[in-house]
């Protein structure tokens, strides 16, 4: 079966590791949101890209949810006691992947190309695409005023409250090179257990790509167990945005796309609900402590695509 994932951050890269360690590499493609990229010390920082292409490497650092296993910090160190801005933290093995990065945009390479290569080159065997070549920028609308997302997420430790967000540069751009070639192949969309808002809103928000999963069979995967996030804002935006936070709250989010949707067994009796909507729901465990959780969720979500399929 061919696929084509949606993800960003941590639950998103893990269910795409799932995916991976089912299909063969040519039918896995997996399309990353790049609205969280910033630069930053003169580098450009793709953070969703590196979370997916560590996690499917089997490079990332799990007790974090970011970064690489074995990470140093010299570099950070000695920025420090120069003066430096360090609250973005940014590992000496990190930081050679941003070099790369920049130096290669800069010589006028397109992101997904660069993606494509550095992947390979990391392990990953899946196909690794960013959403747009585009500049595209999360911009988180606050009580406080706009603030670019990783000054929200990562600066202020999502302490202001949200008032909605802004995809800049959203209009103008278009899907990254490969990027609809794979929706047009696939037999099956999978999205996966990332933040609503602001990892797969951004995704979805690239012009040309939501009609590209018109008459597909998408299954999403609810990021929200219990009426919390296990990682991330996500339930905290919710509540901000003036939304119960729920897997049937997420299913209304994406209703007009989905033809499944995976909930925990904690969210079982949401079903009901859920299925009103038009949307077949599975239910099972869905929260991935380890490699074989991952794998587990994964077959199990292709499974029931595969049965929505017939």
């Amino acid at each position: 079966m061919k696929v084509v994932a949606l993800a960003g951050g941590v639950g998103g890269a893990k269910l795409a590791d799932g995916l991976a360690q089912i299909l063969a590499p040519g039918d896995l493609t997996v399309v990353v949101n790049t609205g969280d990229d910033f630069e930053h010390l003169g580098l450009h920082i793709s953070p969703d890209l590196d979370t997916v292409c560590y996690t499917l490497a089997g490079l990332s650092n799990d007790a974090t949810g970011w970064g690489r296993e074995g990470e140093t910090w010299r570099f950070l160190d000695t920025l420090r006691g120069l003066g430096g801005p360090t609250w973005f933290r940014l590992g000496d093995r990190d930081l050679a992947l941003h070099h790369e990065r920049t130096r290669r945009l800069a010589a006028g390479e397109r992101l997904s190309a660069i993606t494509r290569d550095l992947a390979q080159r990391m392990g990953a065997e899946a196909t690794v695409l960013p959403m747009t070549d585009d500049r595209v920028r999360t911009i988180v609308l606050t009580g406080e005023g706009e603030l670019a997302f990783q000054q929200y997420f990562v600066e202020r430790r999502c302490e202001p409250v949200v008032r909605g967000f802004r995809f800049d540069g959203v209009e103008g751009s278009r899907p990254a090179d490969g990027v609809l070639e794979a929706l047009a192949a696939a037999e099956a969309v999978v999205l996966c257990p990332s933040n609503p808002w602001v990892s797969l809103d951004p995704i979805l928000a690239v012009p040309g790509l939501r009609p590209a999963l018109t008459g597909k069979i998408v299954v999403g995967v609810s990021p929200i167990i219990g009426g919390r996030a296990l990682k991330g804002p996500a339930a905290k935006m919710a509540g901000e945005l003036g939304i119960q936070p729920s897997a049937r709250a997420v299913a209304e989010h994406f209703e007009r796309l989905l033809i499944g949707f995976v909930v925990d067994h904690q969210d079982a009796e949401q079903t009901p609900a859920i299925e009103a909507m038009g949307a077949r729901v599975l239910s099972t465990h869905t929260i991935m402590r380890s490699p074989g959780d991952r794998l587990r969720l994964a077959r199990e979500t292709l499974e029931f695509a595969e049965g929505l399929r017939r």
